[in-house]
């Protein structure tokens, strides 16, 4: 049996925290007593792209960590990365609630971007790493 101790901690940060932006859009839903859709209010919407915006990278990044982890085993730099994504998104999430571009919402995209790309770099470069050509003896007849 194969233990992923960093996928299954991100998995559960992720959870949790899809839980916290999915209560940030409840209290905000609520006070504007808005039940389905944004009701035209900008609080709300924003809070709903930050939700649904998690949602749309997280599974890539996770499945990314898992795939990476179980080739390569665990390692202190994809500890890093996953909790760099994790901040990243928190910081995302406080920086839509600004009225206007705000460097913690463009800084937290920058770096889902940069950690999606790397982790996507190295899951393409890794079956490289330890190809090893197949070599066989063939007699010749004759």
């Amino acid at each position: 049996m194969y233990t992923l101790p960093i996928t299954l901690t991100m998995a559960a940060a992720a959870a949790l925290l899809n839980i916290w932006l999915a209560m940030r859009v409840g209290r905000v839903r609520g006070s504007a007593k808005v039940s389905i859709g944004d009701g035209g209010d900008p609080a709300l919407t924003a809070r709903m792209r930050a939700h649904a915006n998690f949602v749309e990278y997280t599974p890539f990044v996770l499945i990314l960590i898992g795939a990476i982890e179980l080739s390569r085993g665990s390692s202190d730099w994809l500890w890093a990365v996953g909790s760099l994504y994790m901040l990243a998104r928190i910081a995302h999430a406080f920086g839509m609630d600004a009225g206007k571009p705000m460097i913690l919402r463009g800084g937290g995209i920058a770096v889902t971007f940069l950690v999606l790309i790397g982790l996507a770099l190295f899951a393409l470069y890794t079956p490289f790493l330890a190809y090893q050509p197949i070599v066989t003896n063939v007699a010749a007849i004759g």
